[in-house]
């Protein structure tokens, strides 16, 4: 363990660290049995318009009783608070209307592989007066020792207003709507009043670090910052924000601090997003009809989508798609896209054994509840064409026992390519795992072949623990995984890019004229010696490596860290690697040690050491090349 300060200067506290949650027990919790409210629930042919989808999706009427939607919930967080690497998905969504008073708010926690959604055209027809939570997660002697934010992982809340409301906690906790959570967590489209947003848990055993994260399309209270070490806010509006550990992005966002500081805070501010489209989300209309709203592609805009009213885009009647459970076959799938058909995957764990084929321009792939696709005898799981405007949101990708070439492939790598800078292939809330819940091999988990896609916030993770039982060396040579994220096509932007622990490069970016704002990486914990991490006569590989013919690229608030566990005396010569062309610019990036193992420069041999004579101490370069 290490002592780092927090944001804010005024105090150290310890920090865990992610790796001490692999050598505890992630055994699966027994399914608690919740309630099926609204059309979900019933055995019956839906009406038109009113999709079954299926078991593990729960829709709330405003008109049933608060401790009823209290105690569905309440046991459906104790079967997942503790679920890290278990297959339980659920969505929790709720019609238009108010639920809760100031009398009996509903406070709602959320666990693992959870989804919490509005059902309102627009934020503002679902008010939640109560609070949505996630607190740190404690993972020993069922008590208050080793808590920590680090490990909450893979949740989903968006398309409501909450009025904050804390009656009935105690005063620590009554003092914020507390949002602890590191990567593959989303907040959007939201609309938070009556009380502050805290994005660190200071109350349980607290503050305690956190490893997130990202917000969009929202409206704001002040936020809490606090320990956060790299946080993503896009496209909103904040009525203040304090704090800041390591890399604090903010593009295209109303009342966003200002920069002039960095490092001190480290903010990086962009006035305004040059390419964003905002996460397809499902409503139900006046009449009770459940259609999906797909926000149209803009360039350079801030502030939130729905000022005005309904975000810009087109409208989907739920008939136009095939909503699959997890028993539904590939075969079937594909005939469904084939025949025109998008694609709603309702919540679950799909065993992928051939890919399923996007090949229709504007085709939409919307994952309900953290809808996972696990890759069988080495499949590329989801493989889209070279075509514009597909859509792919809200689903999460496993590698499986056999190596796969690829998890999710947009693009072929030769041939010829159909974009549209206007409409580009967009990937939403896309999450990637190499072991973890099981083993797992791959060659490459994120392949862009295709010009002109936008990734809108992405965690790309070979697993540093798990259940699978293994020492750090067997892992090294067991969930293979050599690239996260390797960008081919032209014209590529990236709002949110996390990529952590591959074996070589984690980031490659081959392609011209590419942006990423924010982006955060941890080096591999686990190479067993020096010769395992060399990149020729290199020592070790770039965390993010732009490739050597690029021309144009644009890098806006970047870290790479590092914590070689394994063996604490390994190098890693440059933190960043890129051409030394002046138009290919890095602004605000940095590397740091979290107390095991070195990196040698922060870029191009630029840069001190983050060594451990700077532990938890950020080694920044502001701009490189220097202006």
């Amino acid at each position: 363990m290490t002592t780092q300060p927090l944001g804010d200067g005024s105090a150290t506290r310890r920090r865990p660290g992610r790796q001490l949650a692999r050598a505890l027990s992630f055994g699966l919790v027994l399914a608690t049995a919740v309630m099926t409210a609204g059309p979900a629930a019933s055995a019956a042919s839906p009406a038109p318009g009113i999709p079954d989808l299926g078991p593990n999706v729960t829709v709330f009427d405003p008109s049933m009783p608060v401790s009823d939607i209290q105690a569905t919930l309440d046991a459906a967080h104790a079967a997942q608070v503790d679920n890290e690497m278990g297959t339980t998905r659920h969505a929790y969504l709720f019609k238009p209307g108010t639920y809760g008073t100031a009398e009996h708010p509903l406070q709602i926690k959320v666990g693992y592989y959870t989804e919490i959604a509005g059902l309102g055209a627009s934020p503002t027809d679902v008010v939640i007066n109560g609070k949505v939570e996630v607190y740190n997660r404690c993972l020993a002697d069922g008590g208050t020792a080793n808590c920590l934010a680090l490990v909450n992982f893979w949740r989903t809340l968006s398309n409501l207003s909450i009025n904050v409301n804390a009656a009935g906690q105690d005063g620590c906790r009554s003092s914020a709507n507390f949002w602890a959570v590191s990567q593959a967590v989303s907040l959007r489209r939201l609309n938070i009043g009556g009380g502050n947003l805290s994005l660190m848990d200071y109350c349980t055993a607290g503050p305690q670090y956190a490893s997130g994260g990202f917000i969009a399309d929202s409206k704001l209270p002040s936020v809490t910052n606090g320990s956060q070490q790299q946080w993503l806010t896009r496209n909103s509006e904040v009525a203040g924000w304090s704090n800041g550990v390591w890399n604090q992005v903010f593009s295209g966002v109303v009342g966003a601090p200002d920069d002039a500081g960095f490092p001190s805070p480290p903010y990086t501010t962009l006035d305004a997003t040059p390419v964003s489209r905002e996460k397809p989300y499902l409503y139900a209309d006046a009449q009770g009809r459940y259609k999906v709203r797909v926000p149209a592609a803009r360039k350079d805009t801030r502030g939130i989508s729905w000022a005005d009213g309904m975000t810009p885009g087109r409208t989907l009647p739920i008939s136009h798609f095939f909503v699959a459970k997890p028993s539904d076959s590939v075969q079937v799938i594909n005939n469904q896209l084939a025949r025109g058909k998008h694609l709603l995957l309702t919540p679950g764990v799909y065993d992928i054994a051939r890919s399923i084929e996007v090949k229709r321009p504007n085709t939409v792939v919307l994952g309900l509840g953290h809808a996972t696709l696990t890759a069988v005898h080495g499949s590329t799981p989801l493989d889209v064409a070279d075509v514009p405007g597909v859509v792919v949101a809200g689903v999460t990708v496993d590698a499986g026992l056999e190596k796969s070439p690829v998890l999710l492939r947009v693009g072929k790598k030769h041939g010829p390519r159909w974009s549209s800078a206007d409409n580009p292939t967009t990937l939403s809330d896309v999450y990637f795992r190499v072991g973890g819940p099981h083993v797992g091999k791959t060659d490459i988990a994120l392949e862009v072949n295709s010009d002109n896609v936008l990734i809108d916030h992405a965690w790309v993770w070979r697993a540093d623990h798990g259940v699978e039982g293994f020492t750090d060396t067997q892992r090294w040579n067991t969930n293979i995984g050599r690239n996260g994220a390797v960008i081919n096509g032209d014209h590529v932007t990236a709002t949110g890019l996390f990529v952590e622990h591959f074996q070589q490069y984690n980031t490659v970016w081959n392609g011209d004229d590419g942006t990423t704002i924010l982006y955060q990486n941890e080096l591999p914990y686990d190479p067993p010696t020096q010769a395992d991490w060399m990149n020729g006569a290199v020592e070790g590989w770039a965390g993010y490596k732009v490739g050597d013919r690029v021309k144009t690229h644009r890098l806006y608030g970047g870290g790479v860290y590092v914590f070689n566990q394994n063996n604490p005396q390994i190098h890693t010569e440059n933190g960043f690697e890129v051409p030394a062309t002046p138009g290919v610019r890095l602004h605000h990036i940095m590397t740091v040690n979290l107390s095991a193992g070195i990196i040698d420069h922060v870029v191009n041999g630029v840069g001190d050491a983050a060594d451990t004579t700077k532990i938890g101490v950020p080694v920044y370069i502001a701009d490189y090349p220097a202006p």
